[in-house]
């Protein structure tokens, strides 16, 4: 799997003449897997065409912070909260001053005061204004900001001067872009988790389930394999492709399920209870397709086995970290799951919601443990993924 895969990226052009290498940074980012979004500026539009852009990217281009159409729906907004990374490739002098002085003066400085993503500039701009101290200022205040600075590269330039200040190649840009999210804060460490719905089986065409996709669990193993982790999932069924660097197995039904956490659990150092298991499963399975009768149906359902509290009861358990699927009586009902279960921690989301949760890409949940909760605001999976996978390593590891 590539660095940058289920990745988004927002690319920014400023105006330098090096953003006619701009289609060619898009490329090499979709390469290492990435969906590339991109704001054009004015000045970068004096040396790039809009369309362009957009045919390579296979998406709009972002040009204009008054676009009436966009901002109903607060489109920089929209794109900040899109954003994985912000690359500005090429960053022009202009563009790098607005940054540090914390302008909002067009579309991509708006939408870097508004995200709190990894942010990347790639310089490109005439060796004597590089050297500049204006500009050696501002780029000494970004790095503070913890913005990162690909170096640029010296050599002939467009005006015909010899220097530094040259765009950094593609492929190298692209290279850096995959290595922030590149870690070691997990190596070494052995993660399972559960993803996505249990199905229990009522006869041979039905079954009990839930709307669980896997998308949550899916984005916490990738950043657990980001961070360094040896990472083992237990799915039921599932709507997304899975990490092939994870070794995955299948398990359906909530006994399955059960029994090969339980196989699998020794010598693991976290367990993520991601799964929607099935409280009760059906104690009779039919044989045959159940008839309609025009008569009521009665199922006598039995409950199934606590595979959170199971593991957590265990001699030598891991860190035990589950989810609290609620409707109603959210924090209340959380926390004395997490009393029950006698797990590290609970993560709580609201499933009864329509725009985050179940089988949605984005999701808002408060992360709650003996000592307090954090909450998380409404973010993509990946972005919420990754956050979560941060606290669980300054808590507990």
């Amino acid at each position: 799997m590539s660095s940058l895969t289920n990745k988004h990226i927002l690319l920014g052009v400023s105006g330098s003449i090096a953003a006619y290498k701009a289609p060619d940074v898009v490329r090499r980012l979709q390469d290492l897997g990435a969906k590339v979004r991109v704001i054009l500026t004015q000045g970068g539009a004096q040396f790039i065409t809009e369309l362009s852009l957009q045919a390579i990217s296979k998406n709009k281009v972002h040009d204009n912070l008054w676009d009436k159409e966009a901002e109903l729906s607060m489109g920089h907004i929209e794109l900040a909260k899109w954003a994985d990374a912000i690359l500005i490739a090429p960053a022009s002098a202009n563009t790098i001053a607005n940054l540090a002085s914390g302008k909002a003066c067009d579309l991509l400085s708006s939408v870097i005061l508004a995200s709190d993503c990894p942010i990347l500039i790639a310089p490109a701009m005439n060796q004597q204004m590089y050297a500049s101290d204006g500009v050696k200022a501002n780029l000494s205040t970004l790095s503070k900001r913890n913005i990162t600075l690909i170096q640029g590269e010296e050599g002939e330039q467009a005006c015909g001067d010899i220097g530094e200040g040259r765009l950094a190649e593609s492929g190298e840009i692209a290279k850096q872009v995959g290595l922030i999210f590149q870690s070691t804060k997990l190596s070494g460490k052995k993660i399972l988790i559960t993803l996505g719905a249990t199905m229990e089986p009522i006869d041979p065409v039905r079954y009990i389930t839930n709307h669980s996709s896997g998308k949550m669990g899916s984005a916490l193993a990738d950043a657990c394999i980001e961070a360094g982790a040896q990472v083992t999932l237990v799915h039921g069924n599932i709507s997304i492709a899975l990490n092939q660097k994870a070794t995955s197995i299948s398990a359906t039904t909530a006994e399955k399920m059960y029994q090969s956490v339980i196989d699998n659990i020794s010598k693991q150092d976290i367990f993520i209870a991601c799964a929607a298991v099935s409280d009760y499963s059906s104690k009779n399975i039919e044989k045959n397709k159940i008839k309609k009768s025009g008569k009521n149906l009665i199922l006598e359902l039995t409950p199934s086995k606590d595979i959170l509290k199971e593991v957590c009861q265990l001699d030598k358990k891991p860190i035990c970290i589950g989810f609290a699927a609620e409707t109603q009586n959210l924090v209340e009902n959380a926390k004395n799951k997490l009393k029950n279960k006698g797990c590290d921690a609970i993560i709580l989301n609201d499933v009864s919601k329509d725009d985050s949760g179940f089988k949605s890409d984005e999701n808002e949940v408060i992360f709650i443990d003996q000592k307090g909760s954090v909450k998380l605001p409404k973010n993509s999976k990946q972005k919420l993924g990754r956050k979560i996978i941060e606290i669980i390593g300054d808590k507990f590891l």
